[in-house]
């Protein structure tokens, strides 16, 4: 049964067809708007099959609530397209308004990170500390009760991107300075917002002419400062600290014997990590994503090819394994580790929780630090034991070396790790340049006694 249904004023037309099986009998809605065919259910049909089965015939008696007759199903269609063709007239006028004043900066934003995730496969810290910047003011944060500043958005968000003006962004920036933002940050900031433009100028995205943040100023930053970080006979105190849970404070007294055990395997792991960290370079991500299928105790070394990042475990930072020689003290850790009662095959994490789960980044940045302060140590970040690896590695290797042991993925960042090399040659140098040399009355009496 097919039930044309007209329209007036030149509004779409549409027809009503019934479908669905024999005892249950629907009426749809068809028709075409733009060249497109629209279908949409209108509602159970008060039908029947013919007694012939030559067709669909109208049931006896009142409609029930429910179902819908023809008549009500004709007006329902009508009813029906107005709604569509309202809501389709709609979508096109903010598309033509959308084309008129062009992008805004917020979609823009948002295409970006969708490129950076699917198309770059940024890792998910990065992609979370880009989304912070970018978040609306007053966005809660995922831990806490603070809320996100919304700092750009607030500035360019409803702006249409291509009418965005270099003295706008240059505006920006300095009121970053004058609201006592670090010249770092600025900068953190003025690269987030120059990507984004720049991206909004690729010919296969928007084609903007060009990016307003290049013509403003990069801030002067303070130089780094020097490495700082723990010596071998730190690091053992770190670890030793740790590994006689020192650093728990004081323990209930009501603690069960099987609890005790767990207790000091804990410490015993806690401390091999902070010693593997030491004495591999190790990232934390990279640690705790460590599995024992990674670590070859035949030619004594380990490969590390995958990490974790916000909690989702992937690969490295640089996105290429390497393959690392194990120091003595490393594969000592190992070996103790590795004569544990449990989680000891290919697939189990050589830093496991009770359960043989992965452990989590902050409460072994907790651990160690509450092991750190237990043992006396200035106050180093968990980083500083990567820092301690490289620099005392720097001591007896180049600069290449250093980078692959490290994992780097540009040599610029090695060269802060050599400041700790220490060159006999470098002090013969700087002797023979500030030598006093003796002045010829000298060297005259001396030949002539």
């Amino acid at each position: 049964m097919a039930v044309d249904g007209k329209q007036s004023g030149g509004d779409p037309t549409g027809a009503l067809v019934v479908v669905g099986r024999a005892d249950r009998p629907v009426y749809e809605a068809k028709w075409r708007r733009a060249g497109r065919q629209v279908k949409r259910r209108v509602g159970p049909a008060w039908l029947e099959r013919a007694t012939d089965d030559s067709g669909w015939v109208t049931r006896r008696g009142r409609v029930p609530e429910g179902y819908v007759d023809e008549k009500r199903a004709t007006v329902r269609m009508a009813e029906l397209i107005a709604e569509h063709d309202e809501d389709e007239r709609a979508i096109e006028t903010g598309e033509r308004e959308r084309r008129e004043r062009g992008v805004t900066f917020r979609e823009v934003a948002a295409e970006w990170l969708e490129h950076l995730q699917h198309e770059r496969g940024a890792k998910p810290s990065t992609l979370s500390d880009y989304r912070y910047m970018l978040a609306e003011p007053g966005t809660p944060h995922r831990r806490g009760k603070g809320k996100s500043p919304g700092t750009i958005m607030a500035a360019f968000g409803d702006q249409p991107a291509a009418k965005i003006t270099t003295r706008e962004v240059s505006g920006f920036l300095r009121k970053l300075d004058t609201e006592g933002v670090s010249p770092r940050s600025v900068n953190k900031n003025r690269q987030v917002l120059s990507a984004i433009f720049g991206f909004a100028c690729r010919v296969d995205t928007h084609g903007l002419p060009s990016n307003p943040v290049a013509g403003t100023t990069k801030r002067r930053e303070p130089p780094a400062a020097v490495l700082d970080f723990y010596e071998p006979e730190e690091v053992e105190m770190i670890a030793s600290t740790a590994a006689d849970g020192l650093h728990r404070g004081a323990q209930p007294r009501n603690l069960t014997a099987e609890e005790i055990t767990w207790r000091a395997r804990e410490d015993a792991r806690d401390g091999e990590l902070f010693r593997l960290a030491a004495y591999t370079g190790l990232r934390l991500g990279e640690l705790i994503a460590l599995r024992w299928e990674d670590v070859d105790f035949d030619t004594r070394r380990m490969v590390v090819h995958r990490a974790v990042s916000a909690g989702v475990e992937g690969p490295t930072k640089s996105w290429q394994a390497r393959f690392l020689p194990l120091a003595d003290p490393a594969a000592e850790a190992l070996e103790r580790l590795q004569a544990r009662v449990d989680y000891t095959s290919r697939e189990d994490y050589v830093f496991c929780s009770r359960l043989g789960r992965r452990l989590d980044p902050s409460a072994v940045r907790r651990r160690f630090k509450a092991a750190r302060d237990a043992a006396g140590l200035r106050p180093l970040r968990f980083h500083a034991l990567r820092h301690a690896a490289g620099s005392l590695i720097a001591r007896h290797a180049d600069a290449r070396f250093v980078q692959e042991f490290l994992g780097h993925s540009r040599i610029t960042t090695t060269e802060r790790y050599m400041h700790a090399k220490a060159r006999p040659e470098d002090l013969e140098r700087v002797n023979l340049a500030f030598a006093v040399r003796p002045s010829s009355d000298q060297e005259s009496s001396s030949s002539n006694p």
